[in-house]
């Protein structure tokens, strides 16, 4: 089985790791053709293609003008513990062992606007770049064709490695876009997560990105390979719906926010 789920906006890079273990993207000369092109561009530009303030614009282009491999843990720290957000609140990575940390790194994937594809241990230097971007490339207007079948083909290799054709989609849609399943090798599983609200169950986006790395953490944890395992996650009150569920799609309910 193997786990695709998003990056996340806020970084920390001032908290020391927990593992001295690492790896090296696999992707950077494809990362380094999209800095190249980010470098071309003002402050007042990125913020206008990003939406993002003139501070962060600012923030973003000393970062592009900065980055530069090899990466060490000296300028760079590991993906699975620099990104921070509600996905990452869910793994809780601080306190994973060596094993874990092991088993995440073959079974875990995360999916990036710069990187394209990152493995929890890969070490990143800061960045932003959202796979929505409207970022004109050699290759089309966007990220979405910037990377076209790369991603899956990455991730055909990474299922076909561990003898596997279970791809766990635990990723937002604006990223998932990037994963072109007419040139996957796999059976998609996708997930849901629904509190009671008002008397019925709705995807609420707060408790369901906590709840993809709710669900990331209990496969790494439990070390599960096999789809009817999936079905036992429990964290924080969530069960398992049969009748809302299909072959493909996985719907977990919660009564009680917790």
């Amino acid at each position: 089985m193997l786990m695709v789920i998003s990056p996340a906006k806020t970084l920390d890079y001032t908290t020391k790791p927990v593992t001295q273990t690492f790896s090296q993207p696999e992707y950077l000369a494809q990362s380094a053709q999209l800095i190249a092109l980010l470098r071309e561009m003002t402050p007042a530009q990125i913020s206008e293609l990003m939406q993002l303030s003139d501070k962060l614009a600012g923030l973003n282009v000393a970062r592009y003008a900065s980055w530069q491999p090899p990466f060490s843990l000296d300028n760079a720290k590991q993906a699975l513990l620099a990104f921070k957000g509600d996905v990452y609140t869910g793994l809780a990575a601080e306190d994973f062992s060596e094993q874990d940390f092991a088993f995440a790194q073959n079974h875990l994937r995360i999916l990036s606007g710069l990187y394209g594809l990152l493995r929890p241990l890969d070490l990143m230097q800061p960045y932003r770049l959202e796979m929505g971007t409207r970022l004109a490339n050699q290759r089309g207007k966007d990220l979405y064709a910037f990377w076209g079948t790369q991603i899956s083909q990455w991730l055909n290799q990474a299922l076909a490695q561990q003898g596997d054709n279970l791809l766990l989609n635990l990723a937002s849609s604006e990223y998932f876009s990037a994963v072109k399943k007419e040139a996957l090798n796999a059976q998609i599983i996708d997930t849901e997560f629904r509190d009671l609200k008002n008397g019925q169950y709705k995807i609420i986006s707060f408790y369901a990105k906590k709840a993809r790395g709710l669900m990331a953490r209990f496969v790494i944890k439990q070390r599960v390979r096999q789809l009817d395992a999936l079905k036992a996650f429990n964290a924080e009150g969530y069960y398992f719906s049969k009748g809302l569920s299909s072959e493909n799609r996985l719907v977990f309910l919660r009564d009680t926010p917790q």
